[in-house]
């Protein structure tokens, strides 16, 4: 099975999920009609992205009536920004490395 970020950077690697997901943090909550109004994919097609993003934590859906209604999440966001922290303090001790190196070879 994969791990929780495997599946949220695999969520967010599409630019469609992408533009989903924004449109949802942007709104609170959209109906899914509303969402696949904004692309020129099939309602099935855009209807798959949301299960991906929701596969991976970031969307949820609701039902109300007849209405399904897609609600981002964006806490899972969390643990990927910790996990590239970590990274993140790698290059920039690299680069502060890499500068003295060209500083020391001027």
């Amino acid at each position: 099975m994969q791990d929780k970020i495997t599946r949220i950077l695999k969520a967010v690697a599409d630019p469609t999920r992408r533009e989903i997901f924004h449109a949802l943090v942007v709104a609170t909550a959209l109906p899914i009609t509303q969402i696949s109004n904004q692309f020129d994919i099939s309602r099935q097609g855009v209807t798959k992205h949301i299960k991906t993003l929701e596969n991976a934590g970031l969307v949820q859906i609701s039902t109300k009536g007849r209405e399904r209604f897609c609600y981002a999440d964006v806490k899972p966001l969390k643990e990927v920004n910790k996990w590239l922290k970590f990274y993140e303090q790698f290059w920039s001790t690299a680069l502060g490395d890499l500068g003295s190196y060209l500083d020391n070879k001027s």
